[in-house]
């Protein structure tokens, strides 16, 4: 079971203030304030190396998939293949972050790659912000974090300006009006490349011109609902095209054929597969149209709006659960490097509804 350091939680308006509104839904707490998940030096250096392994997995996949036209296995739209396979070529080192979602690696148990959130990974001003906050308030600094995520992203957006001659083009960042939590994740990022000295402007996705020329454009909004999106010929995407191929859940099953022996990996399958699996949605999110089965029954089973998508089968693996029933999933994010790490908790299948929690590094016993 995994170990937890008791804290202090933060108060409600100290969190509100720095842009948390949606830490409460209700009644239920989505953030867990009171302990901290324990890991040691030894497994966090284990979360960053699989990360690392994983991406340059994911790289190999995407060159498969490019060179073979592989794109309808992933469920790519077509009108989206020739800005992917263009980004794939000019843009490769625009890939702004991502994040793994990984089981295993605390309580002895192995690492193992649930799935990648590529294109528009949430939990971003949580693993960033508030873990580091709750590190501060908590006077925990003797302690260390895997945390610096903060740092890669504005190092990421300052060696991208870099690389363009003459003084820095404008980055623009937009999201969707009046969902919370995306304007927050989208501001942050834009802090993260005005503290690097990039200029920046924020804008609604409702309020600002697809069609206009942008040097650098950053969009909190999923690649595959942008099927008729073609923006301007001198308009760099970030993240770009190519990123939907990651994000794609077939990628899973890809990346099992190409690397059958790799620790990290399941047993994945654009078919159902013998034993107990995973059913996955090409691009359900936040845990929205998963199916447990085992022996042709589904065990447990989630609803959504991805059910139009086809399926992927993934071995099903147990996460870490506490003294409670709870089951824990890691987040490690990317960005050039894996540079940060978070935890959710929740039911078997970790939906939206799920908890975010915070960890500590303890030093050797």
């Amino acid at each position: 079971m995994p170990k937890f350091t008791k804290i202090a939680p933060i108060e409600d308006e100290l969190l509100e203030q720095v842009g948390f509104s949606w830490h409460h839904d209700g009644e239920l707490e989505y953030l867990v304030k009171e302990r901290l998940i324990e890991i040691t030096k030894e497994e966090a250096e284990a979360y960053a190396q699989a990360s690392e392994e994983l991406y340059a997995m994911y790289e190999k996949g995407a060159e498969f998939v490019i060179e073979n036209e592989l794109f309808d296995l992933l469920e790519i739209p077509q009108t989206l293949i020739s800005q992917i396979k263009k980004s794939w070529i000019e843009d490769r080192d625009k890939h702004i972050y991502g994040r793994f979602d990984l089981s295993g690696g605390i309580d002895d148990k192995p690492i193992k790659l649930i799935e990648f959130n590529a294109d528009t990974a949430t939990l971003l001003f949580e693993s960033c912000v508030i873990q580091a906050m709750l590190f501060e308030y908590n006077h925990l600094q003797q302690y260390e974090q895997f945390n610096s995520i903060y740092e890669a992203i504005s190092t990421k957006f300052h060696k991208i300006a870099k690389r363009k001659k003459g003084d820095f083009s404008p980055f623009v960042f937009a999201s969707v009006e009046g969902i919370d939590e995306e304007e927050v994740t989208t501001k942050l990022l834009k802090s993260m490349a005005s503290d690097a000295g990039v200029p920046t402007i924020y804008s609604s996705l409702e309020d600002i011109d697809l069609n206009a020329r942008y040097d650098f454009f950053f969009k909190l909004y999923p690649w595959e609902d942008m099927q008729e999106f073609k923006p301007n010929a001198n308009t760099t995407m970030l993240n770009p095209a190519y990123t939907l191929l990651y994000q794609s859940k077939g990628m899973l099953a890809i990346l099992y054929k190409l690397f059958p022996d790799s620790p990290y990996l399941l047993e994945t399958s654009f078919e159902p597969i013998k034993q107990k699996y995973v059913r996955k949605r090409m691009f359900g999110r936040e845990g929205a149209n998963i199916e447990i089965v085992e022996d042709n029954k589904a065990l447990f089973a989630t609803e959504g709006e991805y059910d139009h998508y086809k399926s992927v089968y993934q071995e099903y693996i147990p996460f870490v659960r506490d003294e409670e029933g709870l089951y824990y999933q890691a987040g490690v994010f990317y960005s050039d490097y894996a540079c940060g790490l978070g935890f959710r908790r929740g039911k078997e299948i970790l939906d939206n509804m799920s908890q975010y929690i915070g960890h500590i590094i303890i030093p050797p016993q």
